[in-house]
C-alpha cells in the first residue's frame, strides 16, 4: 500500500516514514504543501497523512483542492487543539483527525480503520480484511500469506507486490505502474528491479504447488489469474 506524509518536521516526517515503512507501506514524503498537492495530484494513494500547518499552503487548502479531484482518505496531524479546529478539518474533508504529540501506535491504528473502510475487500466474520485468488489468500491487517494452508513468509516488499496483484487480478500491470504502486517516487525505471521482484515473489506463491497464478505477459507486464489448465 502506498501513502503520502506532508510534513515540514524534518525529523517527525522521517521517523513516519521510517515507521511506516517498517510496517510494509510504500511511503512518500513531501515538507511543503505545494510539493504535497502536486504528489497528491499526480499520484494514486491509499492514505494521505496531511500536517495542518504547512509552508506554501496550509493543509486546509490542500484538501479543498484535492477533495476537488479525488476521495483519498486524508488523516490530518495537527498541533491545534482547540474543537473548532478539528471540527473545520473534518468539515473540510478530512477523514480522521490527530492532534500533535501523538503515539505512533495510535496512528497506525487509525491508519489501518481508514484503510479497512476504503477497501473493496471481503470482510471476514472476525474483522479482518482478506483478498484472495483460488487457494491464495492475503490477510490485509495481520500481513499473514497462505497457499494451500500453507503460511508463505514473504518480505514488506514482496507482501505489498502481493497485495497489488490481488486488488487487481485479472488486469495486466506494467512495470511502471507496478513501480508507482510499490516502489517510491524516486525509483529508477530503467533497472531490472521490478522484474527481479516478481521473479521472487512467483518462486514462492508459485514454485512449490502445481497451478501458476502469477503470468508473464510479454511486453506488457505481469497479470495474477486463474488460467484454466
Amino acid at each position: 500500500m502506498k501513502l503520502l506524509v506532508v510534513e515540514d518536521e524534518i525529523k517527525l516526517a522521517e521517523y513516519l516514514r521510517k515507521g511506516l515503512t517498517e510496517e510494509g507501506f510504500v511511503v512518500d514524503v513531501a515538507h511543503s504543501g505545494i510539493d504535497g498537492l502536486h504528489l497528491a495530484m499526480e499520484f494514486d494513494y491509499e492514505l494521505i497523512v496531511l500536517d495542518g500547518m504547512l509552508p506554501g499552503i496550509d493543509g486546509l487548502s490542500l484538501l479543498a483542492a484535492l477533495r476537488q479531484a479525488k476521495q483519498t482518505p486524508v488523516l490530518m496531524l495537527t498541533a491545534r487543539v482547540r474543537i473548532e479546529d478539528r471540527v473545520r478539518g473534518l468539515q473540510g474533508g478530512a477523514d480522521d483527525y490527530l492532534v500533535k504529540p501523538f503515539a505512533f501506535s495510535e496512528l497506525l491504528a487509525r491508519i489501518q480503520v481508514l484503510l479497512r473502510r476504503a477497501q473493496p475487500v471481503r470482510e471476514t466474520g472476525n474483522a479482518t480484511l482478506v483478498l484472495g485468488l483460488a487457494d491464495l489468500e492475503i490477510d490485509l491487517m495481520r500481513r499473514r500469506a497462505v497457499r494451500a494452508g500453507r503460511r508463505l513468509e514473504l518480505t514488506a516488499q514482496e507482501f505489498s507486490l502481493l497485495a497489488l496483484f490481488l486488488r487487481r487480478q485479472g488486469e495486466v500491470l506494467s512495470r511502471t505502474e507496478i513501480a508507482e504502486q510499490v516502489w517510491d517516487m524516486n525509483f529508477d525505471s530503467a533497472t531490472n528491479v521490478i522484474d527481479v521482484a516478481v521473479r521472487r515473489l512467483r518462486n514462492k506463491i508459485d514454485g512449490p504447488f502445481e497451478r501458476t497464478l502469477l503470468h508473464t505477459v510479454r511486453g506488457m507486464g505481469y497479470v495474477l489469474e486463474l488460467r484454466e489448465e
